[in-house]
């Protein structure tokens, strides 16, 4: 009858679709949606600007610094952390920006104290000072190279980061 037809995405051809959501008429049809599909993703990655790319280098560093920490207390206050938290920063990604992926400026810390505290930096500091001492604490008070990502840097990382959470998770199963 016609009216149950639809025109495929590709040869724009009629056809009478065999499953919800089918936008082709043939496995040819899809193949070439899929590549289409392929080469559009590839041109944005070739333009996405490098500030998309540091917001992604954070989210895998930080999924990893959440899943390292999940067990703990937040490094602020000492509560036990529950299943929403945050990977919160000593120096905040503002103030320095090349700490932004370094792992001992980045620690669990409940959503009051990073959210509602400003960080609690006086909590945080404590809490990082009775775990790995006060010149630790004072090298991350003091350092301040000066860096700027690349966007292969960001990648680099974000390898770095899937690679890593991925063995942590590995070792958690076992």
């Amino acid at each position: 009858c016609g009216w149950m037809n639809k025109h495929c995405v590709i040869c724009t051809g009629e056809f009478e679709p065999r499953r919800m959501g089918q936008k082709t008429c043939s496995p040819i049809c899809e193949k070439e949606r899929k590549r289409q599909r392929r080469l559009i993703n590839e041109r944005k990655l070739a333009i996405k600007p490098r500030r998309d790319w540091l917001k992604d280098s954070e989210r895998a560093c930080n999924a990893y610094i959440r899943f390292r920490d999940r067990h703990g207390v937040c490094i602020s206050c000492g509560r036990q952390l529950g299943e929403h938290f945050h990977a919160g920063h000593f120096r905040s990604v503002g103030a320095a920006p090349h700490l932004r992926f370094n792992e001992l400026n980045v620690h669990g810390q409940c959503a009051h104290c990073n959210t509602y505290n400003g960080g609690n930096l006086i909590g945080y500091r404590k809490g990082l000072a009775e775990r790995y001492g006060t010149e630790l604490v004072e090298y991350l008070e003091n350092y301040n190279a000066p860096s700027r990502w690349s966007i292969d840097e960001c990648k680099e990382i974000i390898d770095y980061y899937k690679t890593k959470l991925k063995e942590l998770k590995e070792v958690d199963c076992s």
